[in-house]
């Protein structure tokens, strides 16, 4: 902390003995020896309340960088997401559009290829259609 050397502690000394006196000497030298212990520790304290300060201050800085990211990396998939259900719904209405295209003229072929029976009897082939018939008023047997 101070740069002191032997022979600048020694001049205290000194002028330390002259000024206090040999009785009193051992106890200025004991309360001066506690007083600097304490004032080292108060300079450590300090010291470290300062170096959490500034790590708080650091952190406090790299919560708010990685929020701002994770944020980010939020609104990154939630618009990927976005687009990706969009293209599905496409998809699906135009598959939707296709089969129906396709349904309709399947069933469309299907109508003009064969009437419709008029009769579940025709369909099990019980009842003859009344083209056929000679006389429609006449039931056959």
């Amino acid at each position: 902390m101070f740069d002191i050397g032997f022979s600048e502690i020694l001049v205290i000394g000194i002028v330390a003995l002259v000024f206090v006196g040999p009785e009193r000497l051992p106890k200025v030298a004991r309360t001066l020896g506690v007083l600097f212990g304490r004032l080292q520790r108060y300079v450590s304290q300090v010291k470290a309340d300062i170096n959490r300060e500034m790590e708080m201050a650091d952190l406090g800085q790299v919560k708010a960088e990685f929020e701002n990211a994770a944020r980010s990396f939020q609104s990154d998939v939630e618009s990927h997401a976005a687009q990706a259900e969009s293209a599905v719904r496409d998809m699906q209405s135009s598959v939707a559009g296709d089969l129906e295209a396709a349904t309709s003229g399947v069933g469309a072929a299907a109508a003009a290829a064969e009437p419709a029976p008029s009769s579940p009897q025709l369909e099990l082939g019980i009842e003859e259609p009344t083209a056929l018939r000679a006389d429609p008023a006449k039931p056959s047997t």
